[in-house]
């Protein structure tokens, strides 16, 4: 079918498919800030799509998809150019959880970093076994684990990709041995932050003589990533692990003056990916599948769902673009919960046990119920963690410090296939330390920095060879009838993905909005503490209204980056129409 054909077909329904306008008021600081907000309309496809953060990334997945590849061989690429045009979000030198639909079957691959195994659980707490400040435990060699991304990308390629590892990288090399453009959000982000340029290597890259971030448009060369790259390319993915390039890894960790590490080459040699059960539960017509622990973001954003379904959701659809009172408090109420569990129970269930028959017991009909009966007419507060069917285990209340630095990529393949895949260093520009060309995670300051508390050990405490908990949310959805993949949608935003991704679902699965408005409604929920309201997107007399609730409100940028694709039908005609947050940069392309 015609590009010209696909937006025809778009047009003549009146301009349904163009997101409402909104605006967007002061700005703050967030631990990757927001750079602005661009209305987008979301765009149509009949055979595949890629939606992604940076637009040449998505072009790199996009050719995949034109030359035959899968939605595998699409990520792969993508994954990579967002190494070189987005490093502050993701990258070969972090972690991504991905949820793949092959036509048949769901996996969710797990390459989330491990820690070190000379790591304990007094790794981010001083002598006398306090924990340290955020910047203590983030900044500096410490934070750093054994990055997942590439062996877990080479595993789902192994499985199903099409086109030949080495293709799948050539955008990237070039991109990157040529230059590209700095663009607006990294210009920014570079001269926010204090900490990267202490870095040799990034100083060297990122600014300029004087200490400025290059400006915007300025063509930014990485040939030192454009060999890694290479190498990558021609030895798999035992290039980067195997080689000098862990080694190097080795090095720059425990080279740190301030803040030493304790990953080792032999730890990165040592990393395995693996292939989890994904987490899927029925919600009205659709079933929703998301990703396990050591992800929290299946569980939660399913016991969210669960406990939606005692209610009409559709009654509280937005008005003009806005949710109102009574939708913004059961959204919030319902999240309080949801986060209480995730904040007792949720770690790496390759060390600690989930209470009762584990997800199951979570995602009980008659538990989600209940828990859902204590949203009343005002505002809770702060949840307490439930006590789901057969809980055996007893575990503090984790304090991890969780970042926004992530990114999201949705894609959809000729083949049927399609999935959704969150990727992260973690923080903006992860540890703060750059090597042969790429940025290393900060990932384990996802861990609890207390150990335990009056409840004894906290689930997510740290452990050596143990993966952090996360939010990422990387969710499909579909048709329960007829089995058909409807949805593909995840966002970065740290603990606050959860919200998000709920926020799209409600909207697309409940209110009747498309995805490209979904994502664009303004962002809103609870993580058991203040009800968070993005700024500048909110009527006074609502806010003041939900005070009246009983609700501590915080306005905050809601720093999102959801992006998705969903299938559609415009007069008979099904189609692909993805979306992409407009608080960045990113955009969605297909045939």
């Amino acid at each position: 079918m015609s590009k010209f054909r696909l937006l025809a077909l778009v047009a003549a329904l009146g301009g349904a498919f163009l997101a409402p306008a909104y605006s967007q008021d002061t700005l703050q600081r967030a631990p990757e800030a927001a750079t602005g907000y661009q209305e987008k309309a979301g765009w149509p496809a009949s055979k595949y799509m890629v939606a992604a953060a940076n637009p040449l990334a998505v072009d790199a997945g996009y050719q995949m998809l034109k030359k035959g590849g899968t939605a595998i061989d699409a990520a792969i690429a993508t994954q990579m150019v967002l190494t070189l045009a987005e490093p502050q979000s993701s990258g070969i030198g972090g972690g991504a959880f991905l949820v793949y639909y092959d036509g048949k079957k769901v996996q969710a691959f797990d390459g989330r970093e491990t820690a070190p195994s000379k790591a304990d659980e007094h790794l981010f707490q001083r002598p006398d076994g306090k924990p340290m400040s955020r910047t203590e435990g983030i900044v500096g060699g410490r934070s750093t684990g054994a990055p997942g991304v590439l062996r877990m990308l080479e595993l789902a390629h192994k499985q199903h990709g099409k086109l030949p590892w080495k293709t799948l990288f050539q955008p990237a090399i070039d991109l990157a041995a040529n230059g590209f453009a700095v663009s607006e959000r990294l210009h920014r982000l570079l001269a926010l932050d204090p900490y990267i340029r202490k870095d040799p290597d990034a100083r060297a890259y990122f600014y300029d003589a004087a200490g400025q971030p290059w400006p915007v448009g300025h063509i930014l060369k990485n040939p030192k990533l454009a060999s890694t790259l290479r190498e990558i390319a021609d030895g798999g993915a035992d290039a980067f692990y195997n080689g000098h390039i862990a080694r190097d890894i080795d090095a720059k960790v425990h080279a740190h003056p301030t803040n030493p590490g304790l990953l080792t080459a032999q730890d990165i040699a040592s990393y395995r990916p693996k292939v989890r059960e994904p987490v899927c539960s029925d919600y009205r017509v659709w079933t929703v599948c998301g990703m396990p622990p050591p992800s929290s973001g299946g569980i939660a954003v399913a016991q969210m769902l669960g406990m939606f379904e005692t209610r009409n959701m559709k009654a509280l659809a937005p008005v003009n673009g806005v949710p109102g009172v009574d939708a913004v408090h059961v959204f919030s109420e319902v999240g309080r919960l949801a986060y209480a569990d995730r904040d007792r129970y949720a770690a790496d269930t390759d060390f600690v046990p989930l209470p009762g028959r584990g997800i199951p017991s979570l995602l009980d009909k008659t538990y989600l119920a209940q828990r859902a009966a204590l949203v009343g007419a005002k505002s809770m507060g702060v949840a307490p963690a439930g006590h789901p069917p057969g809980m055996d285990v007893a575990w503090g209340t984790d304090n991890s410090i969780e970042a926004h630095s992530t990114s999201h990529m949705s894609v959809v393949d000729q083949y049927g296939a399609g999935l959704a895949m969150t990727t992260t260093v973690e923080d903006a520009f992860g540890s703060r330390q750059m090597v042969d060309g790429f940025i290393l995670n900060n990932q384990l300051t996802d861990f609890s920095f207390d150990s335990r508390d009056a409840n004894g050990p906290i689930a997510n405490r740290v452990e050596a060879g143990k993966r952090p908990r996360s939010a990422m949310s990387p969710t499909v959805v579909f048709d329960k009838k007829t089995g058909k993949l409807v949805l593909t949608v995840g966002s970065p935003g740290g603990p606050a993905i959860i919200n998000y991704v709920a926020k799209v679902l409600v909207g697309t699965l409940d209110w009747g909005l498309n995805v490209q408005q979904a994502i664009s409604l303004p962002n809103f929920g609870s993580r058991n503490g203040p009800t968070e309201l993005e700024v500048g997107r909110f009527p006074a007399a609502e806010i003041e209204a939900l005070k009246a609730r009983g609700h501590a409100i915080r306005i905050t940028e809601q720093n999102s980056g959801l992006h998705g694709i969903e299938r559609i039908d415009v007069h008979g005609v099904p189609l692909w129409y993805g979306g992409a947050d407009p608080r960045r940069e990113g955009i969605a392309k297909g045939d």
